[in-house]
C-alpha cells in the first residue's frame, strides 16, 4: 500500500431497500470478528459441552479471534499454541493470556498443541494440511479458516462436517485470461499462459462423508450435528463472506449512529444520471 505496514481494505455497505450508499468502513476488525464469530457458533454446536483446551494452530489476528471466541461458549482453561516462528507463539502466549486469563502455552510443533485438545483450530495462511488425520482422537472438535489446511484424510477420518451455509457459487465459463487460485473463486490472476504456470494452487479437495450439514440446520432443529461425545466434528467455516460481511457491517453501522461515531458523506457524492 502507499504505507509500509498499512493495507487497503474497504467494506461498501448498501441499503436493501434501495440500494443506497449506507458506509464505507475499513474492513480489519470486522474481518476477524466475522471469521471468528463463526468459529465461536461452530463450537457451541459441534464441540463437547465440557471442552477445555484448545490446540491453537496459528498466532496471527485470526488465532486471536478465534480464542475469543471459542471463549466466549466453552469454559476453556487452557490454550497450546504452535506457529513456526518462536517469537510469534510466545508473543501470543503472552498478550492472550493476559487478555482471556487462561493458561495458554507455545509448543514447538504442531502435534504439541493438537495432542489432548477438546477443539482444534487451525489458523493459518498455509497451502498444504497442517495436521494429520491420525492426530485426531475421539470426541475432539475441528475448525479451520482455509480449506487447504485439512487435507481429504481428515475429511474422512472426521464422523460429523458441517458448513455454515451452502456453497459459494462458481463460474461455468471464467474469463480466459483468469483462473481460481489457492482461494478457489476468490483469486484470480492474469498474465501470459507460462506466468500463471508461477503461481501456487492448491488442489481441489472432494469431501468424501456422508454426514453433513449446515450450522443453521443444527440451530433449527432439522440435523443432529455431534450425537455423542467420542464423535469427531468438523466445521467447515467456509462459504458465507458476503452473508458475513452484510451481518456485521450492518450492526457495526448500527452502533456508529447511534454513538455519533464516523463522518458523514452526502449522499449525491456517489449518485449519478448517467446509466450507459
Amino acid at each position: 500500500c502507499i504505507q509500509r505496514g498499512t493495507y487497503c481494505g474497504l467494506i461498501f455497505l448498501l441499503s436493501v431497500k434501495n440500494g443506497a450508499p449506507l458506509a464505507l468502513m475499513n474492513d480489519g476488525y470486522l474481518q476477524h470478528m466475522r471469521v471468528g464469530a463463526c468459529a465461536g457458533l461452530g463450537a457451541k454446536y459441534l464441540s463437547r459441552q465440557d471442552s477445555k483446551t484448545i490446540g491453537m494452530l496459528g498466532s496471527g489476528g485470526m488465532a486471536r479471534s478465534y480464542a475469543k471466541a471459542i471463549c466466549q461458549v466453552r469454559p476453556i482453561e487452557r490454550i497450546r499454541v504452535f506457529s513456526p516462528t518462536k517469537a510469534n507463539r510466545q508473543r501470543y502466549a503472552e498478550e492472550m493470556t493476559s487478555e482471556l486469563g487462561v493458561e495458554i502455552e507455545p509448543v514447538d510443533a504442531p502435534q504439541k498443541a493438537v495432542k489432548g485438545a477438546d477443539i482444534v483450530a487451525m489458523t493459518t495462511d498455509s497451502l498444504v494440511p497442517v495436521i494429520q488425520a491420525g492426530w485426531l482422537e475421539p470426541g475432539m472438535h475441528v475448525t479451520n479458516v482455509r480449506s487447504n489446511e485439512a487435507g481429504p484424510a481428515i475429511f474422512k477420518r472426521v464422523d460429523v462436517i458441517a458448513r455454515l451455509g451452502s456453497s459459494t457459487f462458481v463460474m461455468d465459463n471464467p474469463p480466459p485470461n483468469t483462473f481460481g487460485g489457492s482461494d478457489g473463486m476468490f483469486g484470480y490472476f492474469a498474465g501470459t499462459d507460462e506466468e500463471k504456470k508461477k503461481v501456487p494452487r492448491a488442489p481441489l479437495r472432494e469431501i468424501d462423508n456422508q454426514n453433513i450439514g449446515t450450522v443453521p440446520d443444527i440451530m433449527a432443529g432439522r440435523w443432529a450435528g455431534r450425537t455423542n461425545e467420542r464423535q469427531i466434528t468438523f466445521l467447515n467455516n467456509q462459504g458465507t463472506q458476503g452473508l458475513q460481511f452484510a451481518a456485521v457491517g450492518a450492526r457495526a453501522y448500527e452502533l456508529a449512529k447511534a454513538k455519533g461515531l464516523g463522518h458523514p458523506l452526502p449522499l449525491k457524492w456517489f449518485l449519478q444520471n448517467i446509466r450507459d
